[in-house]
């Protein structure tokens, strides 16, 4: 029962939500959700002497000494129903059976539409909702409720539909099973100028229409199989021990040292007024970044790998998976400005295990698409590239092959074939070069290239003892070239030091960095894999702005 109000309760305040009306809700959708009504109003405290341990409904809250009084009674007060997990079409079509084992079933299709096809007697109306490629064909007579809604053209491609009936066999050849309709409802309308019909339109031309991309078969399979290689990362992670961790987006560091960093910066007033003449400078004329945000220059990070460093000296095996920027100036179909990159980094570790991790990595989430989005990839290996499911399956079950970087020069050279860019010891092998190898030079099997000259590499990698290489490692895989970029990171403390000024980077930036080389330092290693990448080669797809859902690149930053 409710309890009497306390003269100290006079200060406590008393909000009263009213209940929720229905018909505030089309009624149509309100009906078919079969929300409960609130049939008692339901009352907040604002005052802060209410105890988090209560979960009920109280009468009162004293803002002075009393104590909160006994919860209120409340019948019939509305609940938060269980979720339960939603039935989509790939659960009905994508089984074996191809949703056979259901016929008879009253079901349930949200979607949106794809096709509409009216004849003199029935309606057929192809319903997708992005759990699959496969359409749902509802099958539509005069006599189904909401018909009059095709009638009146309500229904049109890329409206929202929600639609009731029973599941038969299908008499059409393309699916065994349709749904025969006994209710549809117009979730939302499509206006005629939606720009994805049912003709083919370029990559190009859909990349201006980002947010309505994924309604195509396509970029819906790019979208599941991306999702799929993003579970099986954190799976194959998990199972093999490895912490994951959280890198930060803004740092001070420059990772690679080729200063190809976004600035981030309070300085530059958001105001489209704002003058240049407004940025706080020092009295030699420069910006004056004490003022900043930070107290210093800061920037958009281009690797979670220094950090990732930092708990592998504590907990061994860890990994990031995060967004990372780099501001390269490039409009070439292999770049974007914003990334994902997948970073695992173990401790007591040498370049050998560094490899031998990177493959079994790679094998594990390429078999993991072949098992799991066999609908996908049949729809990638038939529209996008023919073959690439045997590509991806021996990636898969093949050994992949160990070269030098010295050795794989002197491939390149003996090689009948004349390359846009000319190889020399020393130089950086460009795309051409490394699919070449993998490609041709070992007819597709992936080749893991090792030990490269240090002066094309990032200062944090291990000197090897003959002094002019580093104990760094490149995979190669067939159509995109380097997949992976590794290394044994240098753990000894003179020779980091010996590199930072070599580079003339500044040390005192990197002061918490050479710290995990004064407190138990131990042998390491990593790599990194951009993760759009691995997308490409998994899918096909040609450009890497087709493998993230939006891409940044130069002059680009739409949605």
């Amino acid at each position: 029962m409710a309890a009497a109000i306390s003269p100290a309760a006079a200060a406590t305040t008393l909000r009263l939500l009213r209940p929720f009306s229905s018909a505030a809700a089309s009624p149509s959708l309100f009906s078919l959700l079969h929300r409960p009504k609130l049939t008692a109003p339901l009352y907040l405290f604002s005052s802060p002497a209410i105890s988090r341990q209560h979960r009920s409904f109280c009468s009162v809250v004293s803002s002075g000494e009393s104590t909160i009084s006994e919860p209120l009674e409340v019948e019939n007060v509305a609940k938060i129903r269980e979720f339960h997990k939603r039935l989509k079409i790939v659960d009905i079509k994508g089984g074996p059976d191809e949703g056979l084992n259901r016929l008879g079933e009253t079901i349930v299709v949200r979607g949106w539409v794809r096709t509409l096809r009216a004849q003199s007697s029935v309606t057929f109306i192809e319903v997708n909702d992005g759990s699959c490629i496969s359409n749902m064909q509802c099958v539509m007579s005069f006599d189904a409720q909401g018909y009059d809604q095709v009638e009146n053209n309500v229904i049109s491609t890329g409206a929202s539909v929600w639609i009731q009936g029973t599941l038969v066999g299908s008499q059409g050849s393309k699916q065994k099973v349709e749904l025969k309709v006994d209710k549809l409802v117009t979730v939302g309308k499509s206006d005629p100028s939606f720009p994805i019909q049912k003709k083919r339109v370029s990559r190009e031309f859909l990349r201006t229409k980002a947010h309505l991309r994924p309604r195509t078969n396509t970029f819906g399979a790019v979208s599941r199989v991306r999702n799929a290689l993003a579970y099986a990362t954190h799976k194959f992670f998990q199972e093999n021990g490895f912490v994951w961790l959280s890198s930060p987006i803004i740092t001070a560091s420059d990772c690679e040292g080729a200063g190809e960093q976004f600035c981030v910066t309070t300085l530059v007033p958001n105001s489209t007024e704002a003058l240049v003449k407004d940025i706080p400078t020092t009295k030699e004329g420069l910006i004056d970044w004490s003022q900043d945000f930070f107290g210093k220059p800061a920037f958009l990070t281009v690797s979670g790998q220094l950090n990732a460093e930092t708990y592998a000296t504590a907990l061994t095996d860890v990994y990031t998976f995060g967004p990372t920027f780099r501001a390269e100036n490039s409009n070439t179909s292999r770049h974007l400005a914003e990334f994902w990159m997948i970073e695992p980094e173990l401790a007591f570790a040498d370049l050998e295990d560094d490899m031998a991790c990177a493959t079994a990595y790679l094998q594990y989430v390429v078999q993991y698409i072949l098992e799991n989005c066999k609908e996908d990839m049949d729809f990638f290996n038939t529209w996008i590239e023919k073959g690439i499911i045997n590509r991806l399956s021996d990636v898969a079950q093949k050994n992949f092959v160990q070269l030098t970087y010295t050795e794989a020069v002197e491939l390149l050279l003996k090689a009948k074939k004349k390359f846009e860019f000319p190889v020399t010891w020393g130089c950086d092998l460009q795309s051409e070069h490394e699919r070449y190898i993998t490609e041709e030079a070992f007819g597709g099997c992936p080749v893991i290239l090792r030990d490269y000259p240090k002066e094309i590499k990032a200062f944090y990698m291990r000197q090897n003892d003959d002094g002019k290489t580093v104990a760094a490692m490149d995979m190669l895989v067939p159509r995109v070239g380097e997949l992976i970029g590794g290394s044994q990171r240098e753990e000894r403390l003179e020779y980091l030091e010996q590199r930072l000024d070599e580079l003339k980077l500044n040390k005192e930036s990197y002061w918490w960095y050479l710290d995990l080389r004064r407190y138990g330092s131990v042998p390491h290693a990593g790599f990194g894999l951009g993760f759009e990448r691995l997308v490409q080669f998994a899918t096909g797809i040609d450009n890497i702005r087709d493998a993230i859902p939006f891409p940044r690149a130069p002059g680009s930053a739409e949605f």
